[in-house]
């Protein structure tokens, strides 16, 4: 997004790693935080980057974002996020902003439940409940102008560059530029993440049905962009 932002001169602001992920945030929270985001805002052109549950601007009478988010086979990202949360760098940053590190269990421990939503635009848990699942449907269809995917790297790039061209044009050359992209720059390589057995995914997939649900809801739609700007370079 930095290189984007010199590439189409708009403004990129990003929210620090010691800052909690949002959650479950009142609505005078959220008031502050959309006040707090759009105060940052110096250029005309301004995007800005967080882990946060999906939060609806319109009540606090600021403009509705234009919303972007990106997501993964469920079952592999929540490998991927056990993993890295006990990697050495993350605890280490962990310890510079609370000043301790966690007991040496949560370093052994074993991965047996995950109950809470694993998708930023879900609103509500439990975990991989029918509710949860169509709410985020809902706000999808009506507030993300692109959920990419990342089995879907170059769908994705494409249909960000066609869809969102004043912040996004030229997404795919920069991603593939030699040596510099970011598809030659392996970030966050994690040499302690073990190979999990397929028969170990199967198992957790079985858990994960409404997850799969939106993961495919979002593929589909993105894949019918996607056909739709094909069909309209051939006219």
């Amino acid at each position: 997004m930095y290189r984007l932002g010199e590439k189409n001169d708009f403004q990129v602001e990003r929210a620090p790693f010691s800052k909690p992920v949002g959650v479950f945030w009142t609505a005078e929270r959220q008031k502050q935080e959309a006040k707090r985001i759009f105060d940052l805002q110096e250029q005309p052109a301004f995007a800005y980057v967080e882990h946060m549950n999906f939060m609806n601007f319109r009540p606090f009478h600021h403009p509705q974002p234009i919303y972007i988010n990106l997501v993964r086979d469920p079952v592999e990202r929540v490998i991927s996020w056990f993993y890295y949360k006990r990697t050495p760098w993350n605890s280490v940053k962990m310890f510079e902003i609370t000043g301790k590190f966690q007991n040496r269990s949560h370093y052994f421990s074993v991965l047996c439940r995950f109950n809470v939503s694993i998708d930023r635009v879900i609103l509500s848990r439990p975990f991989n409940t029918p509710a949860a699942i169509a709410k985020a449907k809902q706000n999808v269809e009506r507030d993300y102008s692109v959920v990419g995917s990342w089995e879907d790297v170059n769908v994705t790039l494409t249909v960000l560059e066609h869809y969102i061209p004043r912040f996004f044009k030229g997404v795919t050359d920069l991603y593939y530029e030699p040596e510099v992209g970011l598809a030659f720059k392996k970030m966050n390589t994690n040499h302690w993440k073990p190979k999990i057995s397929e028969r170990i995914k199967r198992i957790m997939r079985a858990n994960f049905t409404q997850e799969y649900d939106f993961y495919h809801f979002v593929k589909q739609r993105l894949y019918r962009q996607y056909f739709a700007i094909k069909k309209d370079m051939e006219l």
